[in-house]
């Protein structure tokens, strides 16, 4: 006959592996959701940058202030030959 732990150990045993693997479960999902996210801000950073082209079209190359719309012109540096 073979030798068993208690059933209290048991229940101990099954309830601490139940945890880890809820906890790996948990961050299976958030990884997943990290991922779908990242896809969203990369689709909406693209939107940005095609809007920042239309917006170059119609005012050339400046910087809009996004909190209250104002433009400032972007300085090129031109560096001199020497």
């Amino acid at each position: 006959m073979s030798e068993k732990i208690t059933e209290e150990q048991l229940k101990s045993i099954q309830d601490l592996v139940g945890q880890i693997n809820n906890g790996q479960l948990q961050i299976g999902q958030l990884e997943t959701q990290k991922h779908t996210l990242l896809h969203q801000i990369a689709e909406v950073q693209k939107g940005l940058k095609e809007f920042q082209d239309e917006l170059e079209k119609d005012y050339g190359k400046v910087n809009v202030n996004i909190t209250d719309g104002t433009i400032t012109p972007i300085e090129e540096d031109v560096k001199a030959d020497t």
